[in-house]
């Protein structure tokens, strides 16, 4: 029952990934067909985030009172119905519309699910959890292209998308016996051990809550800032088609998913901080060929690598999280964190869009240098706390 539980969990992951790279892949067609300016992307975005900031800061009270099964069966079903009002969109109000309730959604899911695995299962199924979202975000760019290549039609491309979020949704509804018989998290009561609510500004009293928040602002910000920007970077500053760009994109998310299908395997050998500073190693040589003035499609190879590089970063700093915070905060502690994570997903990618709009989508690179740092910086603060 464990196991089959585990892999309704993979399925719900899959099904976080799915909506987070389609808005910058389909952004170059959407800008253009709505006669938009480029930076207007960061409308959504960060609604988007916000929403997931809400939900993440809320989740402990929340899943204290309805369970981390039913949070995540009417959340899912909650993307699923933004999905499909985003394959509806006839102008940018209905896109900013659409994009609350997908943040809301999106934010409950990660924060139950990441506490739930860090709690009950092993570091190597925390990075196939995220290694399934790497295939969620890796599966949707890649129909967005195919639907892009048919007559720059991303509203069907969103509809495809929808059938799949709709019939995981359905997945979740029908598990929700199997989390009672499991025993772990069909309700409060059920819970196995008791969710301790503790408010935001005690835990950033802490410092290792506020270092590791660094460490998830610049990963995510490095993340997300590739999914958003990457297409028009390689449109604008590269010269490759929309539906080419979109492709090129999704090797950078599958590149994304092998990285913490690696880190799962590694994760049996080595500890977590150790695959930390792997990825964080190949990352900051992903951006340097970003860098380097080489053939435009070597870009392919360093979107792929700086997947590679930092998707491992994100499922090692959660799964320590009781180990860093103790287990009967931890879902405190994981909302705060989560939180910190989609500030950066939510200020990032809206700051590049300014420099893309008001300088040079060329930034790119160099913005994610700067990012990086972020994420160094917090990953030596935490690692000199004491133990």
């Amino acid at each position: 029952m464990a196991l089959l539980l585990l892999l309704i969990i993979y399925v719900a992951f899959i099904g976080l990934g799915i909506p987070d790279s389609l808005f910058g892949t389909a952004w170059p067609a959407i800008y253009t067909e709505f006669d938009l300016p480029v930076g207007m992307a960061s409308c959504v975005t960060l609604l988007i985030s916000g929403g997931t900031i809400v939900s993440c800061l809320l989740s402990a009270r929340l899943i204290a009172r309805f369970g981390t099964a039913r949070i995540t069966a009417v959340s899912t079903f909650l993307t699923a119905a933004s999905l499909f009002g985003f394959s509806c969109s006839r102008n940018m109000l209905w896109l900013i519309g659409c994009a609350i309730p997908l943040g809301l959604g999106a934010g409950a899911i990660d924060t139950a699910l990441n506490n739930y695995v860090a709690l009950h299962y092993k570091a190597i199924h925390m990075n196939f959890l995220h290694c399934f979202y790497g295939v969620g975000v890796s599966v949707s760019p890649y129909l967005m292209s195919l639907a892009l290549s048919d007559g720059s039609n991303w509203r069907g491309g969103y509809r495809t998308v929808f059938w799949i979020q709709f019939g995981i949704s359905l997945l979740m509804f029908l598990s929700l016996p199997l989390w009672k018989k499991v025993g772990h998290s069909g309700g409060a009561q059920e819970e196995e051990e008791p969710i301790q609510a503790v408010g935001l500004l005690p835990l950033l009293r802490q410092p290792g809550i506020r270092a590791a928040c660094l460490i998830f602002i610049g990963s995510c910000a490095i993340e997300y800032t590739c999914g958003v920007w990457g297409s028009t970077f390689l449109v604008n500053a590269k010269g490759f088609s929309a539906s080419t760009a979109a492709m090129i994109i999704t090797c950078y998310y599958v590149g994304y998913a092998l990285g913490r299908f690696f880190s799962g395997l590694l994760s049996v050998r080595l500890g977590s901080w150790q695959i930390i500073r792997i990825g964080q190693c190949i990352t900051i040589a992903a951006i340097l060929i970003l860098l380097l003035p080489l053939p435009s499609y070597i870009a392919c190879l360093g979107l792929f690598l700086t997947g590679l590089g930092n998707g491992p970063v994100f499922p090692n700093i959660l799964h320590l999280t009781p180990q860093n915070f103790g287990r009967d905060i931890s879902q405190s502690a994981m909302g705060v964190q989560m939180s910190a994570s989609y500030i950066g997903i939510m200020l990032a990618p809206a700051l590049f869009g300014l420099l893309a709009q008001n300088i040079s989508a060329g930034l790119f690179p160099w913005y994610l240098l700067v990012m990086f740092a972020v994420m160094i910086i917090g990953t030596r603060r935490i690692r000199r706390l004491p133990r």
